[in-house]
Parts: structure tokens; sequence; C-alpha cells
């Protein structure tokens, strides 16, 4: 039975290697080299959850500070609604000094963005912490992943996928290569991030084989072995080799 045990993981092996190639080269990524985003030197555009202070240069009784509802709008004194969402803060300035024109002799405005909700992101698979990272500034991939304590010995860092929203909230999937980073021959592989990001870091072909090995064979078939004692001075040395115990039908 241990000689069937090695001799399947062996055999089947360059069957598993090839299968996660096949597999790979079916979903057709984008790769880092065509997909590489500059680094965020664009204006931010206010997110839904985002705060906002409004302020009143001449009419301070108007100040208010007020959260970006989940449809976008903000509720106002003297306004019912307006839409904030995907507007950058001197744009919505501006939508709010048209408004209030209507009511006030020239109003001077400034909105302020105090938190911003939306800028994180998702680092999964095999990484040391999984979870949520905040942006607080221009994060790259490699700053992301070692945020979370890094990748695992049971990581693929050649192979890492960045899932980014495209057009019309189509998944975008673009193929970094941490180890270049690691090891200084690319840098450009380290791409910079944007808030809603996906960082997935899979598993080696090795990690793979094993977890299938330990599924299939280990957990469905029966080893046998043994179990035995020997005394060692005042105390016992055990040895178990077996984990499944086959009892005779009665």
């Amino acid at each position: 039975m241990k000689w069937l045990k090695v001799v399947i993981p062996i055999f089947l092996f360059p069957l598993l290697v090839a299968c996660s190639h096949a597999v790979k080269g079916t979903s057709s990524p984008a790769t880092a080299d065509s997909q590489k985003a500059p680094p965020p030197a664009e204006e931010y555009r206010i997110q839904a959850g985002d705060q906002l202070d409004i302020k009143f240069f001449y009419n301070k009784e108007l100040n208010e500070q007020v959260t970006v509802r989940p449809d976008g709008r903000i509720s106002l004194q003297l306004v019912k609604s307006i839409v904030a969402a995907g507007l950058t803060p001197e744009q919505l300035t501006d939508q709010l000094t048209k408004v209030y024109s209507v009511q006030l002799n020239k109003p001077e405005i400034a909105v302020i963005v105090r938190s911003f909700s939306s800028q994180r992101v998702y680092v999964d698979g095999e990484v040391a912490k999984p979870g949520l990272i905040p942006l607080t500034g221009p994060t790259t991939v490699f700053q992301a992943i070692s945020q979370t304590g890094g990748v695992l010995y049971t990581g693929n860092a050649a192979d890492v996928m960045v899932i980014r929203r495209g057009p019309e909230n189509q998944p975008l999937v673009m193929m970094v290569n941490m180890q270049k980073v690691q090891n200084g021959t690319d840098l450009g592989q380290d791409i910079y991030l944007k808030p809603f990001d996906i960082v997935y870091v899979p598993k080696t072909a090795i990690t793979n084989a094993n977890l299938w090995i330990e599924q299939y064979l280990t957990r469905m078939v029966p080893r046998i072995g043994f179990t035995a004692a020997f005394p060692v001075g005042n105390g016992i040395i055990g040895v178990d080799t077996s984990s499944t115990i086959i009892t005779p039908a009665k």
C-alpha cells in the first residue's frame, strides 16, 4: 500500500502540471506589459460612503458634514438631493454653486473629502493574512502583499493575478510576476493598484499536487501501519505509522 502511494503521485505529477498550464492558457489573461497601469495621477472622484464637509464661507449656518448615500447622492439644506458620486470635489463645488446661486448671492462653497470609504483593495490566496488593504496613497501589488504578511511558501509569486473592473464592470485580469520584482530583474511588473482591485496569489503546482494527493489518496485509500513502544530510561518512546485502522467485519 505504501508503494502504491508513492508511485501514483509520481505518475500523475506531470499530468497535474500539464493541466495547470492548460487552464492558464485558456483564460488568456492580459500581461502586465500590455495592461500596466501608470502611477495614479488622476484627480480623486467621490464615491458612495465618502464623508464630505460642505463649507459656506459667507453663510456658515449652512455648513454641513454629509455621507454620500449608496445611490451616490447627498442631501443638503435648501437642496433636496444632488448627485455627488463620480464627481471630483471641484466639479461638485461647481454644481453646488449653481444650485445655491438661485437662493444666495454669489455663494462661496468648498467641498472637502474627510474620509475615503472606497479606497481599498482585497488581497487573497496564498498570503499570510488575506483581507482588505486601505489605499492611503499610491500602492503597488508588492506593497499590498507585504501588508498581508507576504507570500506563503505554498504560493506562486510568479503568476500573481490582479483583477480589475473594466468597461461596463467586466473583469480585467492582469498577470504580474512578483519574483522578478523581488530579485530586481523587472520592477515594471509591480503595477499600481486602483480601488476595488483584487490581488490573488495562486498555489504552486507542487502545492496543488500535494493537495490532490491529500484529498484523493491519503483520505480515500486506507493506510495500514504499525504501532510500537520502546522503554528508554525512565520513559517510553512510541511509534505510530497508521492513521487508519481497518477492523475486520464480524
